[in-house]
């Protein structure tokens, strides 16, 4: 009896493993689930778009048509590399911050589904809403001015934004894992906009002071910048090694930011 009442009671506690279909499943729905959401959001989407485009049609395409096709080519890059930042920093950091503040992270991580289904979904919306950012980019210099292009070269720029967001998204998650939700906004700007233009975004490096040129190297947004140019046949030099910095940043950063979620969610 007390055998058949030991068994009975190790198979009712035992909880069953997912299988791959329902953790696939589980990874989808989530993924599909931030995306949508961040979509319908205007208040997120519309800077997201707004802030490049805006930018690269005022200083790409109407003041720097007397600057010849390598202007207009080079801000395609700036403004596309700034465009790119947004949606990892912001849409990982303050919504991170949020999230943990309203008791959402908590209540997540209370349902049956894989604990990274949560990030994933993230760092796909992220990387979705970036290649929309040099999508819109490509459209405006090649249309309106007359950037020459090819397939390869412009596949190769979103190529490089839509993995370029990951460093960013590790970052933003980072800034999430410290600041309250409402703080989060104004301390990554303090970060995003001090960053784009020591990475040579706004100006370009060689014109920036030479103490500023020589601290560059340590914005993320400066490697994922000469990866961009080299993308459009701008850059040649140390490709592999901007590539190395940063996955180097986006994996020291992801994995400070899971040490402090695991320890103080």
């Amino acid at each position: 009896m007390n055998a058949v009442t030991t068994t009975a009671s190790t198979t009712t506690m035992a909880s069953p493993r997912m299988g791959t279909k329902r953790v696939f499943g589980a990874y989808l729905a989530e993924a599909r689930s931030e995306c949508v959401r961040y979509m319908r959001n205007p208040g997120f989407m519309l800077p997201i778009m707004l802030f490049p485009t805006m930018f690269y049609l005022l200083f790409g395409i109407v003041m720097g048509r007397s600057e010849g096709a390598d202007a207009a080519r080079y801000l395609l890059v700036s403004y596309g590399v700034f465009g790119v930042m947004s949606p990892g920093l912001f849409g990982f950091g303050v919504s991170l911050a949020l999230e943990r503040d309203g008791g959402l992270l908590t209540y997540k991580r209370a349902l049956p589904m894989p604990p990274g289904a949560y990030l994933l979904g993230k760092m796909l919306m992220a990387m979705l809403a970036a290649a929309i950012v040099i999508l819109l980019l490509l459209a405006m210099g090649l249309v309106l001015a007359h950037v020459t292009l090819t397939a390869q070269q412009a596949g190769l720029l979103l190529l490089t934004g839509v993995l370029g967001v990951l460093p960013f998204c590790a970052l933003g998650m980072l800034v999430g894992t410290f600041i309250k939700g409402q703080g989060a906004p104004g301390m990554l700007n303090l970060i995003y906009l001090p960053m784009s233009f020591l990475s040579g975004l706004w100006i370009p490096i060689n014109l920036l002071p030479k103490v500023l040129q020589q601290i560059a190297p340590i914005w993320p947004s400066y490697h994922l910048h000469q990866l961009g140019l080299a993308a459009l046949g701008l850059e040649h030099a140390g490709l592999v090694e901007h590539v190395g910095i940063l996955v180097g940043f986006a994996v020291v950063f992801f994995v400070i930011a899971a040490r402090r979620l695991r320890r103080y969610g």
